[in-house]
């Protein structure tokens, strides 16, 4: 029972933003609470002061909001690392003593001739349960329900959208900084500019252009692996992806606009993945935009994805890792606790159902779906395996797949690719060694069809350059090589219906997979 001052002043807020009692409690964060207490060690009594803080304020809708960041804190932290040799020796390398990006990867190549191949491995975890104090939680809750109440365009929230997008106090694994306060005064006042003050994404745009003005993207830091905080930002004004969209949560979330982060773990049509933001209205529209590169309704994903995820702050329960299963660890962040698949947002999706057609292990009960990036198969969704099958939710469709199991802490395929035609119509590919055809292959990757004056197809590769053709089956199988000319290359006899791979010698594995009808290589 709620009793004087707080009751009216609940009430209040039932008047102005629409929040009801249900709400604020719709969920009991107590044993997570408990959970996170005993992680917390020596510095529960650090979560303690928030929770007794908002306690005895009497307003409900804070005091859950700190229950709720308190409850879903577990895992969220500060994340290192460090450029490692086999052996575990560590080597520096910093990004910004070298004028671009080719200067940087000729040096880590010059590293790797002397000290064999080199890999950025976690380092050391700072969690926000064991770090994070009383004063710099309460001033972020404090300003995300000063930025809800005051801004006019955040006033439409509900409080389950105010909690989920612009509540949580951090973006990804960047150490933890005081950004509200900074992008609050800096911001404060937009509203004079805008035709429309109730319009989020008008706020949005004034905020990211500005953005824009002054950070860029810069390929040295994908060889700067730890995500930046804003204190970094400010002084570099550079980074990747992730620092963008970081750096575009920080603005909007301190000026009460909803915003996340989306992804694809990998692109299925290209090498590499991308995070980008998107924003949430009070009606419920979600908008992709590139933080410091695009505004809302003017951005497009480059790339195919086959499945697309949310970064959120609290825990989601039906994910992999909570998941009962034989198998301790799965495939890298397919181990997160904080997403959600938002496939269907972006893309036309299937159900699709796969035969594993490999022996599965007694101690394996999680079959992966992947798509091929960058050389080899990456896993992007998992399933259960039912009498030696296994169903796949919301996957894109116009992409190439292939079953995978997790062995010895290696993606192992595990049956035959499979396409999804652009209409959901699936084609399961089996080498046919039976019915040899010949190929003649112009390219390595997909480029826009131009033919010579007689009509024979143009030929992308280099010259005086060794190519060397694969199909699928088992595994990649060796056609031959062949040392390009001035035209296609033409190998004969190779195996039917199956997906192939041409790679040149010496490149870096961004070449596509592909089948090949009508005379022409179609790419995958």
């Amino acid at each position: 029972m709620l009793s004087g001052l707080s009751e009216i002043i609940f009430c209040l807020l039932i008047f102005v933003f629409g929040v009801t009692a249900a709400d604020a409690e719709e969920y009991d964060y107590s044993a997570q609470i408990d959970s996170v207490m005993v992680l917390a060690g020596d510095n529960r009594v650090e979560l303690e002061k928030v929770l007794e803080h908002y306690d005895s304020s009497g307003d409900t809708l804070e005091y859950n909001a700190a229950r709720f960041l308190i409850a879903n804190m577990e895992g969220h932290c500060y994340a290192t690392y460090a450029l490692k040799d086999s052996l575990e020796n560590e080597y520096e390398l910093d990004i910004l003593e070298y004028p671009d990006f080719e200067t940087l990867l000729a040096e880590l190549d010059t590293l790797e001739q002397t000290h064999g191949e080199l890999n950025f491995a976690r380092g050391e975890l700072y969690y926000d349960v064991e770090s994070i104090t009383a004063d710099f939680l309460i001033k972020h809750i404090d300003y995300a329900f000063r930025a809800w109440r005051e801004r006019p365009w955040a006033k439409g929230l509900s409080y389950e959208l105010f909690r989920e997008y612009v509540l949580p106090y951090r973006g990804s694994n960047e150490p933890l900084d005081d950004w509200r306060p900074h992008f609050w005064a800096k911001y404060d006042g937009i509203d004079s500019l805008m035709t429309d003050p109730a319009d989020p994404i008008d706020a949005a745009s004034i905020i990211n252009d500005d953005i824009i003005s002054w950070f860029k993207f810069d390929r040295r830091y994908y060889l700067h692996p730890t995500d930046q905080g804003l204190t970094e930002m400010l002084e570099t004004k550079m980074g990747r992806c992730e620092d963008m969209t970081n750096l575009c949560i920080f603005a909007m979330r301190a000026n009460g606009l909803a915003v996340t982060s989306d992804f694809t773990p990998y692109w299925a049509n290209a090498g590499n993945n991308h995070a980008w933001n998107s924003i949430v209205t009070p009606g419920g529209e979600v908008l992709p935009f590139m933080g410091a590169e695009r505004n809302p309704r003017e951005y497009k994903l480059q790339y195919k994805a086959a499945k697309v995820y949310r970064k959120m702050f609290g825990l989601q329960k039906d994910n992999l890792v909570f998941q009962e299963r034989k198998q301790e660890k799965v495939p890298g962040w397919l181990g997160g606790k904080s997403y959600i698949d938002v496939t269907a947002a972006y893309v036309d999706v299937i159900d699709l159902a796969v035969g594993l057609d490999c022996e599965i292990p007694d101690s394996v009960d999680i079959a992966y779906i992947c798509v091929f990036n960058d050389g080899g198969w990456r896993a992007i969704h998992w399933s259960r395996i039912n009498d030696g099958s296994a169903l796949f939710r919301d996957m894109g469709a116009d992409v190439a797949y292939i079953p995978a199991l997790y062995i010895n802490e290696e993606i192992e395929p595990c049956g035959h690719p499979v396409l999804v035609e652009a209409d959901g119509t699936t084609v399961v590919l089996r080498a046919d060694s039976n019915t040899p055809v010949s190929l003649s292959l112009t390219s390595t990757t997909k480029v826009k069809r131009d033919t010579s004056t007689d009509g024979v197809d143009k030929s992308f590769l280099t010259a005086g350059t060794e190519y060397e053709l694969f199909y699928w089956s088992g595994g990649w199988q060796s056609v031959g090589k062949i040392t390009a000319g001035d035209g296609p290359l033409v190998f004969d006899n190779v195996p039917g219906n199956a997906l192939y791979w041409l790679s040149a010698d010496g490149s870096d594995d961004d070449e596509r997979i592909f089948t090949f009808s009508d005379g022409q290589q179609v790419w995958w």
